[in-house]
């Protein structure tokens, strides 16, 4: 046999592979991996990169089933609040910003989070205090609201005559005049005023991002919205110019934004550019259909009505975004094609709209190998569960929301009630009822930092440098354990993605896409997972990120 080009060796070797084995010695030649063992010395020439580990954990590198790197590359380029937790940091950072770019026609970024602000909702006249003289527009870190100011609602022209449209909420005061925070489909009565993201800056924010997630050993990700959606402009532009100059490192699935505005009728549109965002590492091969919103804006869609805070019953139990017979419909026709569907359910009627969507599929198709998967699975009744491995659907974990914190505390618990409370993220249940299980990060929703989400799968509480508050740990009966995790944000995702024949595990044959840790997590305690940090990442062999300290 020749020389391999890179060596792995001195470190344990977590595979993934079906019975998660471990080995010591990984050599990889012309861009895949070429030998899997524990001693691998007649294959190091004259040429041939030695990676010593010192015992640290060499994984495969880490899959994303659920992200947005060209709008993370974009907050990380515009007013990025992501790392600040309170109002006044939050308006310190706005009035820091405009003045330093004076020449900007509006003030955009976004980041901020829920709980910093009473009942979850900014105003405009808080705003208005650092930024008076210009349009301001920033969504909140989950996407599903926007804080804006005064100038921005009357460029809108949204006042207190201004209907709520079908799939938002303007929130207003006592007499109906408009606050300053829009939910859901009401921000678009402003961000279809924003301009337009030229296609260099689109491509700089998506490299902005790819590197990010790179640092963090992930390899491979479905951008999980791919259209046009929000002010941004379409990631398929991104991608296939880095695609064209050779700058995409990663393995891309894009999501196919489906309209909901609209029904059956796009389907063609859908398929065609299905065709036409090909290139590289870049397929658009998943249909994203968001079916409903966020329970802390009370959007999420419930089976049952929300509470009032007080434990009573109210008269709204959420929005879903498609209706349930257009949806069963466009599932099995969009099945029929050979696409997938990743669908956002974050209620728990609307985890069971998609599965008898996808149930309607298979009664009209017959049983596929489309991979359709559900992301988020906040709430989910216990009868459903079993239905995600009857249907073969993958639970698509966020795990990193599974944990006590503010936003959880004071805006959902109170309003789901305490039975509906303990049925939010259930892990465990879905691993013990047989679902395949996949994740992601949903960034820039919250950090794309996979050890971070794992520790939080495996303890059910936040990961060290995560913590808002001392909290106990979230139903750690949900719990699932390390390997599990670990499987699920690698070989899980790439089968969803896909990819699982080239990549996602350590194994003869598959691409060298890998990512050195810092340690090896079994072998700490438990509480330390989340401090794992990531040394080098390498796609197809090729190190596309290196710490300092590496």
């Amino acid at each position: 046999m020749p020389h391999a080009d890179l060596v792995f060796t001195g470190g344990p070797v977590f595979t993934a592979d079906t019975v998660r084995s471990r080995a010591h010695a990984v050599a990889v030649t012309g861009g895949r991996i070429t030998a899997v063992g524990h001693d691998v010395d007649d294959l190091i020439g004259p040429g041939t990169e030695v990676v010593d580990l010192r015992g640290r954990m060499l994984v495969p590198g880490f899959q994303d089933a659920h992200v947005h790197p060209m709008w993370g590359g974009l907050d990380m380029l515009r007013c990025d609040l992501a790392a600040l937790h309170t109002a006044g940091d939050y308006l310190a950072e706005i009035g820091r910003y405009a003045a330093n770019h004076p020449d900007d026609e509006w003030v955009l970024g976004g980041g901020w989070t829920m709980a910093a602000f009473p009942g979850g909702t900014p105003t405009a006249a808080a705003l208005d205090a650092v930024v008076p003289d210009r349009p301001a527009f920033l969504p909140n870190r989950d996407g599903h609201g926007a804080w804006v100011n005064s100038v921005a609602l009357r460029l809108a022209g949204i006042d207190r005559n201004t209907p709520d449209p079908a799939d938002g909420r303007i929130e207003r005061d006592a007499d109906g005049h408009p606050t300053g925070t829009l939910h859901e489909g009401a921000m678009g009565l402003v961000n279809r005023l924003l301009p337009e993201e030229p296609a260099e800056r689109l491509t700089e924010a998506l490299l902005v991002g790819q590197r990010y997630l790179h640092s963090f050993g992930i390899t491979a990700w479905q951008d999980a919205i791919v259209g046009a959606y929000g002010d941004a402009g379409d990631p398929a532009v991104a991608y296939l110019r880095a695609a064209a100059e050779g700058t995409l490192t990663a393995r891309v699935v894009g999501a196919l934004w489906w309209d909901r505005s609209a029904g059956l009728e796009q389907i063609p549109a859908l398929l065609e550019r299905r065709e036409r965002y090909r290139a590289g590492r870049f397929a658009a091969t998943s249909i994203k259909v968001m079916q409903d919103g966020v329970a802390e804006n009370f959007t999420a869609a419930m089976l049952e009505p929300y509470c009032d805070g007080h434990g009573h019953p109210t008269d709204n139990a959420g929005i879903s975004f498609v209706p349930p017979e257009i949806l069963n419909e466009a599932v099995p026709l969009l099945d029929a094609e050979g696409f997938q569907v990743h669908f956002h359910a974050i209620g728990d009627r609307a985890v069971r709209q998609c599965l008898d969507a996808v149930e309607h599929a298979i009664a009209r198709n017959g049983r596929g190998d489309n991979r359709h998967h559900i992301a988020h699975i906040q709430v989910v009744h216990p009868d459903d569960v079993p239905r995600f491995r009857q249907l073969g659907v993958a639970a698509n974990m966020q795990a990193l929301w599974a944990t006590l914190e503010p936003q959880m505390v004071e805006l959902t618990l109170p309003f789901l009630g305490k039975t509906r409370s303990a049925w939010q993220y259930p892990f465990g249940d879905l691993l013990r009822a047989g679902a395949v299980l996949c994740a992601g990060s949903d960034w820039s929703v919250t950090s794309p930092d996979p050890m971070a989400a794992i520790h939080t799968a495996v303890n059910r509480n936040a990961a060290p440098g995560y913590e808002e508050g001392a909290y106990e740990p979230f139903l750690p009966e949900q719990a699932i354990d390390l390997g599990t995790a670990l499987s699920a944000y690698t070989a899980g995702s790439a089968w969803v993605n896909h990819l699982d024949a080239t990549c996602g595990t350590i194994e003869v044959g598959t691409y060298a896409d890998l990512a050195v840790l810092d340690r090896d997590p079994f072998a700490g305690p438990a509480d330390q997972i989340g401090a794992t940090r990531t040394l080098q990442t390498f796609v197809e062999g090729e190190r596309v990120y290196a710490a300092d300290d590496a």
